[in-house]
């Protein structure tokens, strides 16, 4: 017998250019059958009005373990995770000590098997102690399983150093995800523009961003590696990227839900629940970035989920740390971004959410192709809903979200063919 037939949802699985009414079921962990079927099972779920999808990925969480497990660990992080939809998260390097090892890899890989929610997928260093100074060892994290690579919160600087990475990046085809930011051009606590002068705040200039992202196009052109940019955030990036592709380069790219709803103007309350890394940039930036994902140019959402404790996010602006949590409210907030805005349907965001990020990180999910991992996540489109932060599974509240109404919400989240998720 079956363990789960979902039936009478709208099935989007953009990996196959599946879009049609019908029925998921669910074997043995596995994916059995998609389309009218009404065979036994021992759990049914109606999703009459809801969309069934691949379970959505996010290729950028900062779980925070080890090192600071007061704002996150991998099992609160895996929590919010399937809270918001989403089976699969990245976990980013920068911790303490950093995932810069084999030990590392096998750390977070363990806590997160103890946690059974989400796959929560390491993410290695590309240079020891994200220092910039000496590659880490990509080959041993590899076969430990790190998934990609990345000194996420430092752009790498030395050009002889990010050669080198994407040499081995090429040889042990593994993608490098790259926070483009000169470190020299950085320093500052939001965007650099008028609003940073009349706040007497540092700014950081998006040419900081460009000139990182141009030198690295520039190396992935010579070594043919994988290449994925990470949360891209100004106007200028998204040209060099459409350039680079028209070019035919292969570099996919990510934009965070922060950057497409929201500018730097919000920093005017001095809230440092609007401080990023990289800033909150202009309107034209928002408007190219949502251009950017519409055409294809960025193929990829990552909510970049930063948690901070109550006492960092207490600071004042220029103290307090950079970034936000988001895990929980993400698909309500891209669907306010690109949905209602008119410029993408569910099944192109849902691409961008599942079977774009899949291949991103080489991983056979993101698809309801018979045979493929049981990882399913059922939408509302259109439930409507008001973001109350203190109900959180995350164990940090540094979000600015908090009382906004929004339309869509994942009901149900299935990793393996178990439901670890319903509203």
């Amino acid at each position: 017998m079956n363990d789960l037939i979902i039936t009478n949802g709208r099935v989007i699985d953009p990996a196959s250019g599946l879009d049609e009414i019908g029925d998921v079921v669910i074997a043995g962990g596995k994916i059995a059958r998609v389309g009218k079927a009404r065979p036994k099972a021992r759990r049914t779920i109606d999703a009459g009005g809801m969309i069934v999808c691949p379970g959505l990925i996010d290729v950028h969480v900062h779980c925070r373990e080890p090192g600071h497990e007061e704002e996150e660990t991998i099992e609160t992080a895996a929590a919010a995770a399937v809270a918001g939809g989403f089976t699969t998260i990245c976990a980013m390097p920068n911790t303490h000590p950093p995932q810069d090892d084999e030990t590392a890899v096998n750390y977070v890989i363990q806590r997160a098997r103890q946690a059974n929610l989400a796959r929560v997928m390491p993410v290695g260093c590309i240079t020891k102690g994200r220092e910039g100074k000496e590659l880490a060892e990509m080959s041993l994290m590899t076969e430990a399983g790190a998934v990609a690579f990345s000194d996420d919160g430092e752009g790498v600087a030395s050009s002889w150093i990010m050669q080198r990475a994407m040499q081995y990046a090429r040889m042990l085809d593994v993608v490098l995800m790259q926070h483009c930011q000169d470190p020299e051009l950085a320093g500052g606590h939001m965007n650099s523009g008028a609003v940073a002068v009349r706040l007497g705040l540092a700014g950081i200039a998006a040419a900081g961003e460009e000139i990182m992202l141009r030198r690295d196009l520039a190396l992935v052109e010579r070594v043919r590696c994988r290449y994925h940019v990470q949360h891209v955030s100004s106007a200028g990036s998204v040209a060099l990227l459409r350039q680079a592709k028209a070019e035919g380069l292969p570099v996919p790219a990510e934009a965070a839900p922060h950057h497409l709803l929201l500018t730097d103007a919000a920093c005017m309350s001095y809230d440092p629940n609007y401080k990023m890394n990289p800033p909150l940039r202009g309107a034209r930036d928002v408007e190219a970035l949502r251009e950017g994902v519409a055409d294809g140019t960025i193929n990829c959402l990552a909510t970049d989920h930063a948690p901070h404790s109550a006492e960092e996010s207490e600071l004042e602006f220029s103290l307090a740390p950079f970034g936000i949590i988001s895990l929980e409210c993400a698909l309500g907030l891209y669907a306010k971004a690109l949905i209602a805005s008119g410029a993408m349907g569910w099944p192109a965001l849902i691409a961008r959410m599942t079977v774009n990020p899949a291949r991103i990180i080489g991983q056979p999910l993101g698809t309801l192709a018979v045979g493929c991992e049981a990882d399913v996540t059922v939408i509302d489109p259109k439930r409507r809903w008001k973001v109350k932060v203190a109900n959180w599974q995350s164990r940090s509240r540094n979000c600015p979200y908090d009382g906004w109404r929004l339309t869509g919400r994942a009901i149900a989240t299935i990793v393996s063919g178990q439901i670890k998720y319903e509203a």
